[in-house]
Protein backbone atom coordinates (compact mmCIF):
# COMPACT_ATOMS: atom_id res chain seq x y z
CA UNK A 1 0.00 0.00 0.00
CA UNK A 2 2.86 2.54 0.66
CA UNK A 3 4.47 1.99 -2.26
CA UNK A 4 1.32 2.42 -3.90
CA UNK A 5 1.08 5.69 -2.54
CA UNK A 6 4.26 6.57 -3.15
CA UNK A 7 4.24 5.77 -6.87
CA UNK A 8 1.45 7.87 -7.04
CA UNK A 9 2.77 10.83 -4.85
CA UNK A 10 5.93 10.29 -7.72
CA UNK A 11 3.68 10.45 -10.73
CA UNK A 12 1.90 13.21 -9.35
CA UNK A 13 4.64 15.63 -8.78
CA UNK A 14 6.31 14.58 -12.13
CA UNK A 15 3.01 15.69 -14.18
CA UNK A 16 2.80 19.02 -11.56
CA UNK A 17 6.40 19.61 -12.97
CA UNK A 18 5.70 19.36 -16.47
CA UNK A 19 2.54 21.30 -16.27
CA UNK A 20 4.56 24.46 -14.55
CA UNK A 21 7.21 23.66 -17.62
CA UNK A 22 4.71 24.06 -19.89
CA UNK A 23 2.91 26.89 -18.33
CA UNK A 24 6.28 28.75 -18.19
CA UNK A 25 7.68 27.91 -21.50
CA UNK A 26 4.36 28.91 -22.92
CA UNK A 27 4.18 32.58 -20.88
CA UNK A 28 8.03 32.81 -22.37
CA UNK A 29 7.70 32.28 -25.70
CA UNK A 30 4.62 29.79 -26.79
CA UNK A 31 2.95 27.15 -25.68
CA UNK A 32 5.13 24.01 -26.87
CA UNK A 33 2.54 21.05 -27.58
CA UNK A 34 0.92 23.34 -30.02
CA UNK A 35 4.24 24.66 -31.10
CA UNK A 36 5.12 21.05 -31.96
CA UNK A 37 2.27 20.28 -34.53
CA UNK A 38 2.77 23.89 -36.16
CA UNK A 39 6.58 22.90 -36.88
CA UNK A 40 5.37 19.23 -38.52
CA UNK A 41 3.00 21.39 -40.60
CA UNK A 42 5.17 24.12 -41.72
CA UNK A 43 7.59 21.27 -42.88
CA UNK A 44 4.73 19.69 -45.13
CA UNK A 45 3.73 23.39 -46.06
CA UNK A 46 7.17 24.04 -47.46
CA UNK A 47 6.99 20.76 -49.77
CA UNK A 48 4.11 21.68 -51.10
CA UNK A 49 4.93 25.40 -51.86
CA UNK A 50 8.20 24.09 -53.67
CA UNK A 51 6.16 21.71 -55.76
CA UNK A 52 4.01 24.34 -56.37
CA UNK A 53 6.78 26.82 -57.40
CA UNK A 54 8.10 24.15 -59.72
CA UNK A 55 4.45 23.54 -61.85
CA UNK A 56 4.82 25.62 -65.26
CA UNK A 57 2.13 28.14 -66.29
CA UNK A 58 -0.19 26.86 -68.98
CA UNK A 59 -0.07 27.44 -72.83
CA UNK A 60 -2.89 29.92 -72.15
CA UNK A 61 -1.17 31.44 -69.58
CA UNK A 62 2.03 31.23 -71.14
CA UNK A 63 0.61 33.35 -74.08
CA UNK A 64 -1.20 35.68 -71.96
CA UNK A 65 2.64 36.56 -70.06
CA UNK A 66 4.47 37.32 -73.43
CA UNK A 67 1.78 39.61 -74.32
CA UNK A 68 1.83 41.82 -70.90
CA UNK A 69 4.40 44.47 -70.29
CA UNK A 70 7.49 43.50 -68.16
CA UNK A 71 6.58 44.46 -64.10
CA UNK A 72 3.24 45.36 -62.49
CA UNK A 73 1.01 44.12 -65.68
CA UNK A 74 2.78 40.28 -65.60
CA UNK A 75 2.71 40.31 -61.55
CA UNK A 76 -0.61 41.29 -61.84
CA UNK A 77 -2.04 38.84 -63.79
CA UNK A 78 0.49 36.08 -62.04
CA UNK A 79 -1.18 37.21 -58.74
CA UNK A 80 -4.45 36.66 -59.86
CA UNK A 81 -3.82 32.87 -61.08
CA UNK A 82 -2.66 31.67 -57.74
CA UNK A 83 -5.42 33.62 -55.86
CA UNK A 84 -7.87 31.81 -58.20
CA UNK A 85 -5.96 28.35 -57.29
CA UNK A 86 -5.21 28.40 -54.17
CA UNK A 87 -6.78 25.76 -51.58
CA UNK A 88 -8.19 27.08 -48.17
CA UNK A 89 -4.81 25.76 -45.66
CA UNK A 90 -3.07 25.74 -48.99
CA UNK A 91 0.71 27.66 -49.07
CA UNK A 92 0.61 30.51 -51.20
CA UNK A 93 4.01 31.73 -50.56
CA UNK A 94 6.20 32.57 -47.38
CA UNK A 95 6.62 35.40 -44.94
CA UNK A 96 10.11 36.93 -44.10
CA UNK A 97 10.92 39.49 -41.21
CA UNK A 98 14.91 39.43 -40.55
CA UNK A 99 13.69 41.92 -37.50
CA UNK A 100 11.75 39.65 -35.45
CA UNK A 101 13.51 36.03 -36.62
CA UNK A 102 10.38 35.11 -38.60
CA UNK A 103 10.35 32.55 -42.04
CA UNK A 104 6.84 31.11 -42.44
CA UNK A 105 4.93 29.51 -45.00
CA UNK A 106 1.75 31.35 -45.47
CA UNK A 107 -1.39 29.25 -45.76
CA UNK A 108 -4.62 30.56 -47.50
CA UNK A 109 -7.50 31.19 -45.42
CA UNK A 110 -7.76 32.31 -41.38
CA UNK A 111 -9.78 29.73 -40.12
CA UNK A 112 -9.07 28.24 -37.30
CA UNK A 113 -7.73 25.53 -38.68
CA UNK A 114 -5.34 27.53 -41.03
CA UNK A 115 -4.04 29.61 -38.48
CA UNK A 116 -2.90 26.69 -36.73
CA UNK A 117 -1.13 25.96 -39.96
CA UNK A 118 0.97 29.33 -40.12
CA UNK A 119 0.23 32.79 -40.97
CA UNK A 120 -2.69 33.34 -43.19
CA UNK A 121 -4.04 35.47 -46.01
CA UNK A 122 -7.00 36.82 -45.31
CA UNK A 123 -9.10 35.81 -48.71
CA UNK A 124 -11.08 38.17 -49.41
CA UNK A 125 -8.10 40.89 -49.84
CA UNK A 126 -5.39 40.97 -53.09
CA UNK A 127 -2.45 38.40 -52.95
CA UNK A 128 1.08 40.52 -53.43
CA UNK A 129 0.76 42.04 -57.28
CA UNK A 130 -2.02 43.10 -57.35
CA UNK A 131 -3.50 46.27 -56.04
CA UNK A 132 -4.73 46.94 -52.94
CA UNK A 133 -4.14 46.43 -48.92
CA UNK A 134 -2.77 42.53 -48.32
CA UNK A 135 -3.54 41.15 -45.51
CA UNK A 136 -2.07 38.22 -42.89
CA UNK A 137 -3.10 37.36 -39.58
CA UNK A 138 -0.63 34.95 -37.18
CA UNK A 139 -1.09 33.73 -33.72
CA UNK A 140 0.81 35.34 -30.92
CA UNK A 141 1.29 32.54 -27.92
CA UNK A 142 0.07 29.01 -30.15
CA UNK A 143 0.83 26.70 -32.69
CA UNK A 144 4.31 27.91 -33.44
CA UNK A 145 3.67 31.97 -32.13
CA UNK A 146 4.63 33.56 -35.89
CA UNK A 147 3.46 37.18 -34.92
CA UNK A 148 4.84 36.62 -31.01
CA UNK A 149 6.83 39.79 -32.06
CA UNK A 150 4.91 41.69 -33.98
CA UNK A 151 5.04 44.42 -31.49
CA UNK A 152 8.97 45.05 -31.78
CA UNK A 153 8.67 45.97 -35.57
CA UNK A 154 8.97 49.53 -35.81
CA UNK A 155 9.18 51.95 -38.87
CA UNK A 156 11.48 51.22 -41.76
CA UNK A 157 11.38 47.69 -40.58
CA UNK A 158 11.42 45.27 -43.95
CA UNK A 159 8.83 42.85 -44.23
CA UNK A 160 9.19 39.92 -47.73
CA UNK A 161 6.48 38.18 -48.93
CA UNK A 162 8.20 35.65 -51.31
CA UNK A 163 5.44 34.53 -53.28
CA UNK A 164 6.23 31.72 -56.39
CA UNK A 165 5.82 34.75 -59.08
CA UNK A 166 7.84 37.14 -57.37
CA UNK A 167 9.07 38.89 -54.25
CA UNK A 168 7.38 41.88 -52.67
CA UNK A 169 9.69 43.95 -49.70
CA UNK A 170 7.49 46.10 -47.88
CA UNK A 171 8.96 48.95 -44.95
CA UNK A 172 6.69 49.43 -42.03
CA UNK A 173 5.11 52.76 -41.56
CA UNK A 174 3.54 52.25 -38.03
CA UNK A 175 1.21 49.86 -35.46
CA UNK A 176 -2.13 50.45 -34.15
CA UNK A 177 -4.38 48.84 -31.61
CA UNK A 178 -7.93 48.58 -32.37
CA UNK A 179 -10.98 46.57 -31.59
CA UNK A 180 -11.37 42.87 -32.97
CA UNK A 181 -14.31 44.84 -34.81
CA UNK A 182 -12.08 47.15 -36.74
CA UNK A 183 -12.28 45.64 -40.27
CA UNK A 184 -11.41 49.03 -42.01
CA UNK A 185 -7.78 48.48 -41.45
CA UNK A 186 -7.85 46.27 -44.65
CA UNK A 187 -9.57 48.79 -46.55
CA UNK A 188 -7.74 49.67 -49.65
CA UNK A 189 -6.11 52.80 -50.10
CA UNK A 190 -3.90 55.38 -52.38
CA UNK A 191 -1.02 52.73 -52.57
CA UNK A 192 -0.24 49.13 -52.06
CA UNK A 193 0.50 48.02 -48.98
CA UNK A 194 0.55 45.24 -46.68
CA UNK A 195 -1.02 44.44 -43.03
CA UNK A 196 -0.26 42.06 -40.49
CA UNK A 197 -3.05 41.51 -37.56
CA UNK A 198 -2.76 39.65 -34.32
CA UNK A 199 -4.33 39.18 -30.88
CA UNK A 200 -3.73 41.41 -28.46
CA UNK A 201 -1.99 42.04 -25.99
CA UNK A 202 -0.45 38.57 -25.05
CA UNK A 203 -2.62 35.91 -24.08
CA UNK A 204 -5.53 37.56 -24.39
CA UNK A 205 -7.51 38.32 -27.89
CA UNK A 206 -9.60 41.43 -26.20
CA UNK A 207 -8.14 43.47 -29.09
CA UNK A 208 -5.64 43.22 -31.88
CA UNK A 209 -2.26 44.91 -32.96
CA UNK A 210 -2.29 45.78 -36.64
CA UNK A 211 1.40 46.55 -38.91
CA UNK A 212 0.81 48.53 -41.41
CA UNK A 213 3.82 48.30 -44.05
CA UNK A 214 3.98 50.34 -47.68
CA UNK A 215 5.16 48.21 -50.60
CA UNK A 216 8.78 49.51 -51.43
CA UNK A 217 9.82 47.03 -53.90
CA UNK A 218 8.41 44.29 -56.49
CA UNK A 219 10.76 41.56 -57.77
CA UNK A 220 9.21 39.24 -60.79
CA UNK A 221 10.09 35.47 -60.38
CA UNK A 222 9.46 32.75 -63.04
CA UNK A 223 7.26 32.69 -65.67
CA UNK A 224 6.04 36.36 -64.34
CA UNK A 225 9.95 37.17 -65.15
CA UNK A 226 10.84 35.39 -68.41
CA UNK A 227 6.95 36.06 -69.75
Amino acid sequence: MRRAVRGLSTVLVVVGVLLLADVAATLVWQEPISGVYARAQQKRLADRLAAIERVPVTPVERKVLERLPAGAPRLGFAARSLDRRAEDGGPVGRIKVGKIGLDEVVVQGTGTGDLRRGPGHYPDTPLPGQRGTVAIAGHRTTYGAPFHDVDDLRRGDAIVLAMPYGRFTYRVQRTRIVEPTATEVTDPVGYDRLVLSACHPLYSAAQRIIVFARLEKSEARGPAASG
